[in-house]
């Protein structure tokens, strides 16, 4: 990506690409203030927010409107040079179900495999994680209380947890009343998180009559370590708080043993994710990102990229990359099917951009998904998985889930991902059963959100910070996350597991 930056001594605007006929605002400009940009003075014609969009150029009614050197609408009305280009003198390009070629355009990673390693757990069957915690899984959110208060008295009577790093309940509110899809995706992601490998053990908490029931969990769960995951119906025991503690009690013992030991950064499987986006998004903390998917799958390790709706605009790009015509066709019915969604439950496809992506300076889907996108750098696609399903490849895959922060991030982690990296312009405190690792794009978010916020890529809009120098700072930090360091959603104790629903509740 080419950029053209203001000249002041504190940064104005950028030109983003040298196709674009629009400036981004890097701070609050105001009416009636020159810039110097393509070498014209320009009077600002209107006040323009920072994260907000300024016509470099005369652009007539039903004329594109380029940022990132693509169109992201078209305009309402006659735009003038200077003038404020938002919400209401833009309007989407997008339409509903296309058809697409397969066109192969790939280009070439710049990075090279390195012998870099993080500390982490080497479990049974291989896999490695990077944290070591104590898990109760309910089967049904009935029993949500009830995990509460035996975890907890777990803690009191055990006094000491090591090895383990933390001990949670990962609560939902499903598991009962569901049919089809729904009961089916609620057991899935439940299985999958009883299998990941950043539990380092695992209790199975049912009620005993849901339909989400504990037998045919245990049945699915045949091959996981019996000393490590164990079960307990709570209408079948007379005390089911004794019972629990007991089991949770037996996982301690045989996990003391566990130690952290050096493995490769090719074993590292990242989840990507952005919420709460800006203007500053695509130019900071998602194009940061994209360097780092493409570091770690030059390491040999596996990054996933999900959100679907906020991938409409920008599919073409990533399909594009479709390692092969098979995967390109998976992203085809990923994008469509996810459209047919929108369509059966009689809800328009392109209205995405939030209030607050709006404020931050978003105008159209097109201009968010061209900005979340960069987050997938430039590397192959290697797979698609549905919803539910567990990373099959390493380098970049693309999963199927929406662009709801806690589910799409949930989904993330139940594909097996060790860590999600969540970009954010305007900030969130919430975390997933995975270390979620907070980007800002901003450094005024950063600053007045240091207990949500684990990393500053705003610095990637100041003066004279090198892009490649801010990713070795990242690539440092996250080997230290990996390797046990707490980011901050940890340190607040904010968990959270949701699971995708789209049909009837009985």
């Amino acid at each position: 990506m080419l950029s053209a930056k203001g000249e002041s001594a504190v940064k104005s605007f950028i030109k983003i690409h040298r196709q674009d006929n629009v400036l981004l605002a890097l701070r609050d400009i105001q009416k009636g203030e020159l810039l110097n940009a393509d070498g014209v003075s320009i009077e600002v014609k209107d006040d323009i927010k920072r994260g907000h969009k300024i016509a470099l150029q005369h652009i007539k009614e039903n004329g594109s409107i380029i940022k990132y050197g693509f169109p992201i609408g078209h305009a309402l009305k006659d735009i003038f040079i200077g003038e404020h280009i938002h919400v209401h003198n833009t309007k989407t390009n997008l339409s509903d179900i296309q058809t697409y070629n397969y066109t192969p355009r790939f280009e070439q990673n710049p990075y090279t495999h390195e012998e870099r390693t993080f500390k982490g757990y080497r479990r049974e069957n291989g896999n490695a994680g990077v944290r070591n915690e104590l898990w109760i899984v309910p089967t049904v959110g009935c029993v949500n209380g009830i995990a509460e208060k035996m975890l907890q008295r777990f803690v009191r009577e055990t006094g000491d947890i090591a090895p383990f790093d933390n001990v949670l309940v990962l609560k939902h509110q499903y598991g009962c009343s569901q049919l089809g899809d729904d009961h089916e995706n609620t057991r899935q992601i439940l299985l999958n998180a009883i299998r990941h490998p950043n539990a380092g053990g695992v209790l199975v908490l049912g009620l005993g009559c849901e339909n989400n029931e504990l037998a045919a969990m245990k049945k699915a769960l045949q091959d996981v370590n019996k000393d490590r995951v164990k079960f307990l119906e709570s209408q079948s025991v007379t005390d089911e708080m004794e019972a629990g503690v007991a089991l949770l009690k037996d996982i301690h013992e045989a996990a003391k043993g566990d130690k952290r030991e050096d493995i490769p950064l090719s074993e590292l499987k990242i989840g990507l994710k952005c919420g709460g986006s800006d203007g500053f998004s695509g130019i900071t903390a998602n194009p940061l990102l994209g360097r780092f998917s493409d570091y770690i799958i030059a390491q040999g390790g596996s990054t996933v990229l999900t959100e679907v709706p906020e991938m409409f605009g920008a599919e073409t790009l990533l399909m594009q990359r479709a390692a092969n015509e098979e995967v390109f066709h998976k992203i085809v019915d990923l994008i469509n099917d996810f459209k047919q969604y929108f369509i059966k439950h009689d809800q328009p496809v392109y209205e995405n951009p939030s209030p607050g992506n709006k404020a931050g300076g978003i105008s159209t889907l097109e201009d968010k998904s061209l900005g979340c996108t960069q987050k997938a750098g430039i590397s192959p696609v290697s797979d698609v998985l549905k919803y539910g399903e567990v990373l099959k490849t390493n380098g970049l895959t693309l999963l199927s889930a929406p662009g709801n922060d806690l589910i799409a991030s949930s989904a993330l982690a139940a594909a097996g991902c060790h860590i999600v990296l969540f970009t954010t312009g305007r900030g969130t405190p919430f975390g997933t059963f995975v270390p979620t690792v907070k980007v800002a794009t901003n450094t005024q978010l950063y600053e007045t959100k240091p207990h949500w916020i684990d990393f500053n890529a705003g610095l990637l809009a100041e003066d004279d910070v090198h892009e490649e120098f801010v990713l070795r700072e990242f690539i440092d930090y996250i080997t230290k996350v990996a390797s046990g360091e707490l980011v901050n959603h940890e340190k607040n104790d904010f968990r959270e597991l949701a699971i995708f629903k789209s049909g009837v509740t009985l």
